[in-house]
């Protein structure tokens, strides 16, 4: 990487790595010549390996304008999109933020963590979700490690594989997440692994895991196939919230009758007599 990308954001570290995209922190010299005392930025750059590949650049500039076209405090907020003629690089340029993903949370406590705790990390990041699918954006690729526990809330990031449904942002360049990045197999719908073009309802499986697993520790189906596993309520899930969860992991897309705002609407619910 150059010091210096874009003649103004000097690089400081690396800040993570994902199958298609490297993050780093940096400075906005600009802001700071003109004595911002917080001028750092988070930078995201194509890896190595699709640096010079035009579908990756496409889906870079297709995750900012999802970005863009979402306005919800619980969703990272994108600053730009630039091109650096000089070292030919593309990159979005974000918000920073300070605070551990949600996988390392849940590598510190591995029974999982109390409903007040759980609750209070559910439902910004289901209100994220909902907001997101409510504006036509899919996201793609939910997961412990695309939610940060920021010191100023629950961010959802990383939309690189989201996709913009029909009818909104209809002038993105439509190219196949497949060639550049796979998806997450163990967040990952069923239909999807099967070839099925992402949906609402895949994103609600992959919500179901993630809350199963805030829950209990574990994930849902313990890297077995979802088909040929019988799931147990989790003892830091309520039952008027496990009913909501196990909705959401309903194998059979079909039969998966719920939404992001459904979800969220029952984990909001105070739970009746016998909970």
């Amino acid at each position: 990487m150059p010091e210096v990308l874009g003649g103004r954001y000097c690089i400081e570290r690396l800040l993570g790595a994902g199958g298609m995209g490297t993050v780093y922190r940096a400075r906005d010299l600009l802001q700071e010549q003109f004595g911002d005392p917080q001028p750092y930025v988070a930078l995201k750059v194509l890896s190595e390996a699709y640096e010079h590949s035009p579908d990756a650049s496409a889906l870079l500039f297709n995750e900012y304008a999802l970005l863009r076209h979402l306005h919800h405090p619980n969703v990272l907020r994108p600053y730009s999109f630039n091109v650096d003629t000089t070292h030919q690089r593309v990159f979005v340029v974000m918000e920073l933020l300070r605070g551990p993903t949600l996988d390392r949370l849940l590598c510190e406590r591995p029974l999982g963590v109390g409903w007040p705790v759980l609750r209070d990390i559910a439902l910004p990041l289901l209100d994220a979700v909902a907001h997101a699918h409510a504006r036509g954006v899919l996201h793609g690729d939910i997961k412990p490690s695309n939610v940060l526990l920021s010191e100023d809330g629950v961010r959802v990031f990383d939309f690189g594989l989201g996709q913009a449904e029909a009818g909104t942002l209809e002038g993105l360049a439509h190219v196949s997440r497949h060639r550049v990045n796979a998806w997450t197999p163990g967040y990952a719908a069923p239909e999807i692994l099967d070839g099925a073009p992402l949906t609402r309802g895949a994103d609600v499986f992959a919500l179901g895991c993630l809350l199963y697993e805030l829950a209990s520790g574990k994930h849902p189906f313990k890297r077995q196939p979802a088909t040929k596993t019988r799931l147990k309520r989790p003892k830091n899930l309520p039952r008027h919230a496990w009913r909501a969860v196990r909705q959401a992991l309903t194998v059979d897309p079909a039969k998966r009758h719920i939404s992001a705002a459904q979800l969220h609407e029952a984990l909001m619910a105070k739970p009746g007599f016998w909970g």
